[in-house]
């Protein structure tokens, strides 16, 4: 009988009975398999039964539902006793090898109880998603026997004097505590849930996130080992390879992370820091931070130092390995019941435990990391909502004169959300490191005393004391990353200017001038990128060089100490521990700078959070006025309205009764009445002084004066914006709820043009239709793609100002509130709009409804229309009256206004050139939109084909990123450097393999010498090689760390300057159908990534894989049994990479898209804050706000859920591996394969890739999202270039070329790309030298192609253009538009000198720019500016007005002395005076030149020699103007009657 349950030994009767039953140690064993055989026959059946009912269940996420109480302590105690069972049974299978005959009853009830738990746990797990509580019964009758046998057998060996000496007395105490305590949680539950022995049991209703089917992020209510291993997220990783994620894929949040709870957490902390003794403390916010989020952050410490110190198992066993490898343990005879006892040390002798024992703490050290790090995530992710709620309810509030004096503030806030609270997020992922690094150094540096003594600790301080050296080389690298930034968005301000004035450069020749400059910019920022390159490098190269270092130092010591190298094991465990020391001083550094920059954030918050306030609401409410207090407390200037006060409070309860009688009887027919009031910005100066007005309910008021006189801080100090020294605003009380109010600056939401319209009332579609028709918004909204669903505002479509402001009133007009107060709405509109919004809209629409108006306006020919009129000078009221009372009381300034109107009716004159403005403006959104239908299509194509290459990578997941574009970006870093990286890593890991491998065979060479006399001179040669190895390995980490940082480097230099090059050069055709935002993305975002990213992404990359390889390589070199196991790892990690990879890309896109809307979102609140006020549309913001918030936040969570998820899975495939190459070199030993020191080197290595596999993967995935970036750019590698060279020779053409000026045009046919129509048809004419051409029709007619065939601009198909007898498609382009000059119709200004925008070249002189300038009727003007020529010019030349910049455009033509002048359009925005001057100046200036005018008035060109007049493309009528005026029915004769 070889497998009898009691043995069959010779010398001992197992099965005799006669000391009595219990007395015979195998029938209590027996005795213990009854309870486990009892709960397997019970819960089979009951199990498979159940698995058909599942399905009819509640429609909630029913798995996940757990409501049993003391699940997470049944689950970890479940999980103990697993342990403690797979311990019991190592026990009886080691004591079963020490006897003669098989004793099963040593191990198989163990076993049985093993397979008895696990089923228990299955069990309860479906039992309690299926809420059948009463069958829970079984197990506690389970747990109960189970005890009782236990507890027999423990009291067995009591009697037989087994104790605590030996380990299986220890094992069963160990159990019965445990059955104890799991019996303990089942009476629990019957306690709580009351589901048997009691009348009434316990209902139950699921949390509600469960029973909403949106929340579909279930960490928080899955069990433990689903929330261990991210189980859950399974199905929407594998199935984003079917279809990609959406947002309606990862669903809502659930209520405990939304933003809105953890904004009411972190504000109750942040609120109970005001004591009532000192209410204007600043509360701490780490403190409140700390009381909101300090519990996840300690557990998530607890999980880290838990993970740290199993950690250290691994070295540990791996000393104990390779020490008792092929050791025969030694026998001890201790004998009870006639079977073997082993004493608590001999298990862990015992190598094959010891692997298995490794295997288990890799697993649980992974596991605990993992939910370390997830924890804190969740944390961090919550605490940014909470702040991005508190920024934003903070910025609703804040004073509006913080917002207008300090500009920054925009930009503060911004650099708030966007940068700030990331800071702070990133601060607490790391935080737990911060008190878990020192401690896991410590013991690091103890452990390595305890195996190698004083020499190990030579080491440790070669890595302690170069830790303070990557501090700095980090902090010089945030520094070089400022100053790369600085140069990089000078060189993207540069790039963006080019790109809006890119026609203006191209027809003047100037785009290598300015591509230069940029290239200029671009090399100061490679120069701190080269420096960021060479620290990214250092801190590289320190990360690795610094284990081989001091491993050197380590051993050279130990061997002058010792005069002999270490053993074997002591090597390897001292190996494997620098490794695990030198992650914590790497990332110490980077912990360090993060602490430092959270510092910081929390300064700039707190500051933000204590800043001023607007007034408190008490005015808000019926008819009381903004407090006095509030006021005269502000008297010293400091801070305006101090936040909480209660003394205020008081005493505006105070003296509210006798407000309410102050009450004047008239004011029953006023709307808003100010008494005596005196208002500021903020400074103690009053902007407004001594105010009394009254505006009538009911009736249009309008308020006049000058510029800067204060109008619309009065509208503003109504509405309560605005600081109040003295004085009252008295508000009716049904008027004051919410004020329509349109402001001067037009401020747009990014939403379609009926949201912004309706902001947030319900839709009425006639009331909707009215307010268009009295805006007349109707033509331009047919011009949108989509009508009135089209998205305008910042990330939308760009509108004209006249545009935008027209929607902002509409939007006024459209609200449902009694007072409408307008600020200037008529300043962007030319004279027939505001008259028909005056007709339509203001007196039709508004008055209709009773609505109250206020009107601020310059057009005094309006004031016949006021009710009542407010006439305002200097900050105060001048007079307040109705028309008649002013013309009666005050004549003088009746005149005053009457010369003004007659000076605005001649402004009437200039009605035509106003149309054409708006006409203007329509046709620049129309050609916006050829563009955009273009760049659909585009969009589209890129799609497809994206979709395409998502069917390519799921066939092939290596193809990830697409080889060509990894070829393009490698070939763009040059071949010699590709060369050099490659073989300089693979000769790097060989050397860092031999290194190790060296040191495998001098330590085992000690072992085999123990028997002779080993002699220390056999040490030296060993040491020297060692040595060696050691200094080249340290070399090469040097070389090739550096190798691929310049490669980047190379690669991006070459990337960004070809994409440079090509685009200036395009033809403009691509500039029309490409949104500037898309070219300006490559060269801002891309450009970055490109810069920044992909150098440390592909390093990282290439060094994990390589790493893995040589770790795989060393293994199955030294034990080829691991070849074997190695297949279904690999598919099993290919499978795993493969489904992140998809997923991974998806959240990365959602998260980033979802990023956007809210950064957007507070910039425009930001903007739009008194609007949001007046209308009183905080609430609807606020929700907004937490609902964008709330979806970037469900990205980001899921996002790092799914990092995890892999994480967890790539670190379970890396135990497997340490454990099959502990296996297969334990097992190979006693075929007599490897020896000691190989064994060591095999486990160290297989170490090493549990830490990179996930790295591998998280690389590939973020090379992927990187590398679209230089897909991106080079799609735009290949566009077309102009032909810039021409069939001619430069030299060949005259110097003074063309000298005469004479046109021939020969059947001259043009369009803008082969793919169009054709815009010119066979065009015929002839212009003499130095006549004045006029060339006129109507919008679309082909004037404005004429002008751009003139400089070969379009695509010349048939026919030619001959100039002084050379046909302009011979020549070289940049010698004909230099030769030539042009005026357009948008004027474009670069910003810089005057001097350079007149004449970039630097060819003329001054007195050749005086004299243009003088032309232009702009001499005095710069005279007068500081600098003169060298006075500065912003951005788009905003510090000029319209005209003057059209003046300039001028002077600049005239700069250029070229015998052929073509004006666009180009009197469009010059007043009436100027241009007649300009029309003489031309006339003189250029009398022997030839001059071709594209008209739109007219009249202008009624003295010209020839008119030409256009109609689709063809030549309607060409003559003589006189000749033509003659024809009544002419083209001609009808526009210039029309002009009249």
């Amino acid at each position: 009988m070889a497998f009898s349950f009691c043995g069959d030994d010779q010398s001992f009767n197992s099965y005799s009975v006669k000391g009595g039953v219990l007395n015979n140690g195998c029938f209590v064993d027996a005795l213990n398999l009854v309870p486990h055989v009892f709960l397997l026959f019970i819960t089979f059946p009951i199990l498979f039964i159940g698995w058909g009912s599942q399905s009819s269940k509640v429609q909630i996420h029913h798995n996940t539902w757990l409501h049993f109480p003391g699940h997470n302590m049944r689950w970890i105690l479940t999980f103990s006793l697993l342990f403690v069972h797979v311990c019991e049974f190592a026990e009886g299978i080691v004591s079963n090898k020490m006897m003669g005959t098989n004793h099963l009853h040593l191990f198989m009830p163990a076993f049985m109880g093993f397979i008895a738990a696990t089923t228990s746990v299955v069990y309860y797990h479906n039992i309690e998603t299926s809420n059948f509580p009463k069958l829970l019964l079984v197990l506690f009758v389970y747990w109960v026997l189970a005890f009782v046998t236990k507890s027999i057998k423990l009291w067995k060996f009591a009697a037989y004097n087994v104790g605590p000496q030996h380990l299986r007395f220890c094992i069963t105490a160990l159990l019965v505590v445990l059955y104890g305590l799991l019996m303990g949680v089942e009476v629990n539950v019957i306690r709580v849930r009351k589901y048997v022995f009691f009348a009434n049991p316990q209902k139950v209703k699921p949390p509600e996130d469960l029973q909403d089917l949106g929340v579909r992020f279930l960490q928080p209510f899955v069990n433990l080992l689903s929330k261990a291993t991210y189980w859950w997220m399974n199905p929407l990783i594998m199935g984003a390879h079917k279809r990609p994620i959406e947002l309606k894929k990862i669903g809502k949040l659930p209520i405990a992370m939304r933003a809105i709870t953890n904004y009411l957490r972190l504000k109750d902390a942040y609120e109970d820091q005001r004591t009532p003794e000192d209410p204007n403390r600043a509360p701490s916010i780490w403190r409140s931070m700390y009381r909101a989020f300090g519990r996840p952050i300690l557990l998530s410490s607890t999980f880290r130092y838990l993970a740290d110190l199993l950690g250290f198992a691994g070295p540990l066993c791996i000393s104990g390995i390779v020490k008792y490898h092929g050791v025969n343990a030694t026998n001890s005879t201790d004998k009870h019941f006639g079977v073997h006892f082993m004493s608590s040390t001999e298990l862990l002798q015992d190598t094959s435990v010891l692997a298995v024992l490794l295997f288990l703490a890799l697993v649980l050290q992974r596991t605990f990391l993992q939910a370390s790090y997830y924890v804190t995530i969740e944390t961090g992710i919550n605490l940014r909502g909470a702040l991005l709620a508190m920024i934003y309810n903070k910025m609703l509030r804040l004073s509006t004169s913080n917002m207008s004096m300090g500009e920054m503030t925009l930009g503060q806030i911004n650099n708030l959300v966007a940068i700030e609270t990331n800071q702070l997020m990133w601060f607490l992922f790391l935080c737990p490191n911060l008190w878990a690094m020192p401690v896991q150094i410590v013991m690091g540096v103890i452990l390595l005393y305890y195996l190698l003594g004083w020499s190990a600790l030579v080491g440790a301080s070669v890595i302690v004391l170069l830790a303070p050296v990557q501090y700095l080389i980090a902090t010089k690298l945030a520094d070089t990353q400022k100053s790369s930034l600085e140069h990089s968005t000078d060189r993207l301000k540069k790039t963006s200017e080019i790109l809006k004035g890119i026609k203006l450069l191209k027809l003047y020749a100037w785009e290598n001038i300015f591509c230069d400059s940029v290239e200029d910019t671009r090399g100061k920022e490679l120069t701190s990128l080269r420096t960021f390159a060479f620290f990214t490098s250092m801190s590289i190269f320190m990360n690795a060089a610094i284990p081989i270092a001091a491993v050197l130092a380590t051993f050279v010591t130990h061997h002058f100490l010792h005069k002999t190298g270490p053993t074997p094991s002591e090597a390897f465990a001292a190996l494997a521990l620098f490794h695990i020391l030198v992650t914590p001083l790497f990332l110490l550094s980077t912990v360090v700078r993060f602490a430092v920059k959270a510092l910081v954030s929390v300064q700039k918050l707190g500051e933000f959070l204590q800043s001023d306030e607007i007034g408190d609401d008490s005015w808000r409410n019926g008819d009381m006025s903004v407090s006095m207090e509030a006021g005269k407390k502000n008297l010293g200037g400091t801070k305006a309205i101090n936040r909480k006060q209660p003394m205020r409070y008081q005493m505006d309860n105070y003296e509210q009764p006798t407000r309410r009688q102050l009450r004047p009887t008239e004011t029953e027919d006023v709307a808003v009445k100010v008494s005596n009031g005196f208002f500021t910005w903020g400074s103690n100066l009053s902007t407004l002084s001594d105010i009394n007005i009254r505006i009538p309910t009911g009736q249009l008021t309008m308020i006049v004066g000058q510029v800067g006189c204060g109008k619309s801080s009065l509208l503003l100090a109504m509405l309560g914006e605005m600081q109040t020294i003295d004085g009252r605003v008295y508000w009716s009380n049904k008027n004051r709820y919410s004020v329509a109010y349109a402001t001067q600056k037009s401020w747009l939401l990014n939403a379609t043009v009926e949201e912004n319209i309706t902001f947030g009332s319900s839709f009425n579609k006639q009331r909707y239709k009215a307010v268009i028709d009295a805006c007349s918004l109707q033509p331009d909204i047919d011009l949108l793609p989509f009508g009135d669903q089209t998205e305008i505002g910042e990330r939308g479509i760009n509108l004209s100002g006249g545009q935008r402001q027209r929607i902002c009133v509409a939007r006024a007009l459209y609200q449902n509130t009694n007072i409408v107060f307008l600020d200037d709405p008529f300043s962007a509109l030319d004279i027939h709009l505001s008259d028909h919004l005056m007709q339509e809209g203001i007196l039709k629409f508004l008055q209709d409804d009773k609505r109250t108006v206020v009107l601020v306006t310059h057009k005094l020919q309006y004031l016949i229309h006021a009710d009542w009129i407010i006439a305002m000078k200097d900050g105060s009221v001048l007079r307040e009256g109705t028309l008649k009372d002013i013309q009666t009381h005050d004549i003088e300034l009746y005149d005053h206004w009457k010369t003004l109107m007659n000076r605005q009716d001649h402004g009437l004159e200039k009605d035509v050139q106003q149309d054409s403005q708006t006409t203007l403006e329509r046709k620049t959104l129309r050609r916006a939109f050829y563009s955009r239908e273009a760049k659909n299509q585009m969009d589209d194509e890129d799609e497809a084909a994206n979709n395409d290459q998502s069917a390519v990578s799921s066939i092939d997941a290596f193809s990830s990123p697409s080889p060509q574009v990894c070829w393009c970006y490698l070939s763009s870093g040059g071949f010699f450097m590709v060369f050099l990286m490659v073989s300089s890593k693979l000769l790097k890991h060989s050397v860092i393999v031999a290194i190790d491998y060296w040191l495998a065979i001098w330590t085992s060479s000690k072992t085999s010498q123990f028997n002779g006399t080993s002699l220390p001179s056999h040490d030296s040669p060993y040491l020297t090689v060692f040595i060696v190895l050691c200094a080249a390995g340290i070399t090469l980490c040097l070389i090739t760390s550096l190798t691929v940082e310049f490669l980047g480097l190379s690669a991006a230099t070459n990337l960004h300057h070809n994409l440079l090059n090509k685009i200036i050069h395009a033809p403009i055709r691509f500039f029309d159908i490409t949104p500037l935002g898309q070219i300006l993305n490559r060269f801002s975002a891309d450009t970055n990534i490109i810069d920044q990213h992909i150098p440390p992404t592909l390093e990282s990359l290439t060094r994990s894989t390589l790493l893995c390889l040589s770790a795989i390589g060393v293994i199955s070199s030294i034990t080829p049994g691991f070849l074997l196991t190695l297949v279904p790892l690999a598919v099993a990690f290919y499978f795993i990479q493969k489904y992140f990879r998809v997923a991974s890309k998806d959240l990365q896109d959602l998260d980033d898209s979802t990023q956007l809307p809210l950064l957007c979102h507070f910039s425009e609140t930001a903007e739009g804050l008194t609007t949001i006020r007046a209308f009183r549309h905080e609430a609807r913001f606020k929700q907004r706000m937490l609902e964008l918030t709330d979806t970037n936040n469900t990205a980001y969570l899921f996002l790092s859920a799914a990092n995890r998820w892999l994480e967890v899975r790539t670190d379970y495939l890396g135990a497997v591996i340490v454990l099959t190459a502990a296996g297969a070199s334990i097992w190979g030993h006693n075929i007599g394969l490897p020896s000691g020191g190989l064994v060591g080197l095999a486990l160290t290595y297989a170490l090493t890739v549990t830490n990179y596999l996930n790295w591998v993967v998280r690389n590939l995935a973020d090379l992927e999202v990187q590398m679209a970036a230089v897909k991106k750019v080079n799609s735009f590698l290949g566009t077309e270039s102009e032909n810039y060279e021409g069939t001619m020779d430069a030299s060949q053409v005259p110097e003074n070329w063309p000298q005469n000026g004479e046109i021939k045009i020969q059947d001259l046919c043009v369009r803008y790309d082969p793919v169009l129509k054709p815009v010119l048809k066979h065009v015929n004419m002839f212009i003499e030298p130095g006549q004045k051409v006029g060339i006129c029709g109507r919008t679309g007619s082909g004037k404005s192609s004429l002008s751009l065939a003139f400089f070969n601009m379009v695509d010349i198909f048939e026919g030619k253009i001959v100039i002084d007898g050379i046909d302009i498609c011979k020549l070289p382009l940049q010698t004909l538009r230099s030769r030539l000059s042009i005026i357009l119709q948008d004027p474009v200004l670069f910003s810089g000198s005057i001097r350079f925008n007149l004449d970039p070249e630097r060819t003329c002189t001054d007195d050749r720019l005086w004299e243009a300038l003088e032309i232009a009727q702009l001499k005095n003007m710069v005279k007068a500016l500081p600098g003169g020529l060298d006075a500065v010019v912003t951005e788009g030349g905003e510090n000029f007005s319209l005209g003057q910049r059209q003046l300039f455009c001028l002077a600049r033509a005239f700069v250029r002395k070229s015998s052929i002048l073509i004006m666009d359009e180009a009197t469009a925005s010059i007043d009436m005076a100027t241009e007649n001057i300009l029309q003489k100046v031309v006339m003189t200036a250029f009398a022997d030149r030839t001059v071709v005018t594209i008209a739109h008035r007219v009249h202008t060109i009624l003295t010209a020699d020839l008119v030409i007049v256009m109609k689709r493309g063809n030549i309607l009528e060409y003559d003589k103007p006189e000749t033509l005026l003659e024809q009544e029915d002419g083209m001609f004769a009808s526009f210039v009657r029309a002009d009249m």
